[in-house]
This record gives structure tokens, sequence and C-alpha cells, in this order.
């Protein structure tokens, strides 16, 4: 299962596809999407869906323009709701351009498939309440948003952030996956759940 990774926007989020056969996926999009929109046609794909891991400005600055361009829905936790209607995700702080408006639809828990390819969406809160993670099991990949980074995690210092949650997520929820897993963060390198478990300076102390 091939995965595209293009750091877009302000702050260079990662902005994912990942495919299977003629149908795609799309995670998080932090910018203009015209590359991913470009990648989708040089590969001739059809986009079944827009996940968003969670609901900072810099994760959402280009849904709205890949939702227009592709008609995919988008697929947001409902437990970011409660920061629609605040600066981090709405953008304008720090001087950085405002978020066009979107249209989401909730996604479930647990197992769900789009496009064919199915996948776990895990509850990993504490960047923000309603952080998910999105686990492909049978590539062995997952997508973390900003939970888990190269030798780090997401910051808790934003509306709703909980450091002690995100820790838990982390080591009682991402490091429950197999050592291989690898990692898509929200931000850097991509790393390895096994590599992150031995060596991430943030989770020691939590470790199971």
């Amino acid at each position: 299962m091939p995965v595209a990774t293009f750091p877009l926007g302000p702050l260079q989020t990662n902005s994912y596809i990942i495919h299977l056969g003629s149908q795609a996926v799309a995670v998080d999009v932090g910018g203009d999407p015209a590359p991913m929109l470009e990648y989708l046609s040089a590969h001739d794909l059809n986009l079944a869906g827009i996940c968003i891991t969670h609901r900072h400005f810099d994760h959402v600055y280009g849904v709205a323009a890949l939702h227009e361009a592709s008609g995919a829905a988008v697929y947001i936790s409902a437990d970011d709701d409660c920061l629609a209607g605040t600066e981090s995700a709405q953008g304008g702080m720090w001087g950085f351009p405002t978020v066009t408006a979107f249209a989401a639809q909730h996604i479930a828990m647990g197992k769900n498939t789009l496009g064919g390819m199915e996948f776990e969406v895990m509850a990993t809160p504490g960047h923000t309440p309603g952080g998910i993670s999105l686990y492909f099991p049978t590539e062995k990949l997952v997508f973390t948003g900003d939970a888990l980074f190269y030798r780090s995690i997401g910051r808790t210092d934003f509306p709703g952030g909980d450091h002690e949650a995100l820790l838990r997520s982390v080591t009682q929820v991402l490091f429950k996956l197999p050592d291989a897993t690898q990692v898509y963060p929200g931000h850097g390198p991509a790393t390895v759940i096994g590599d992150e478990k031995r060596s991430n300076p943030f989770c020691g102390e939590f470790q199971l």
C-alpha cells in the first residue's frame, strides 16, 4: 500500500495519500492541496475520503480545497468539536491565515473501511481532546497526527491539551501496536513503534 507524503502549509504539516488499486484516502491537509491533486491525477486515483487526525489549523488548511476539487467526504473525531470556534482550529493566531470553513462527518472509533482499505480509528487524546490515530493492520502502519513524533510527542499547551492523557495515549495505545509498525507523524520524519518504545525520551516513566 503506497504512502505519499506532502509537507504542506506554513508549518510543513505532513499530509498523506495512501492508496490501494484505484482508491485513495487522504490524511490531514496542511496547506494548498495542489501537489496531492497532481499525485491523484498522475496515478489515476479516486479519493474515497479525507481523514483528519485532529482539528488544529495547521492540519486542515487545505481541507476545503481538497474536498471541493475531489468531492471526497471529510471525517473527523466528534471529540474535537469543542475546538471548532477556537483560534487553534480556525487559525488567525501568530499572524497565520484563517482556515476556510469545511463540512465534516464524525468518524467512528474502531474498524472502518474507505476505498476498500480497512483501518482502525484509535482515540489518542492529549494533544487535543479528540485526537485520533489511524492504524492499517495489514500493512502495519499508523498515522499519529501530533500524538507521536520521531523521538518526541505533541505539545499540550493549547486549549484542550492534557500532557498525562497524551502520555497514556502513546504508551497504552500506540505502544501496544506491533514493534515493526511504521509511524507517519504530523510533522518531521517517519519512525517505527519499536524504536520509539526504546528511545523516545518523553515516555520512559509511563512504560508498562
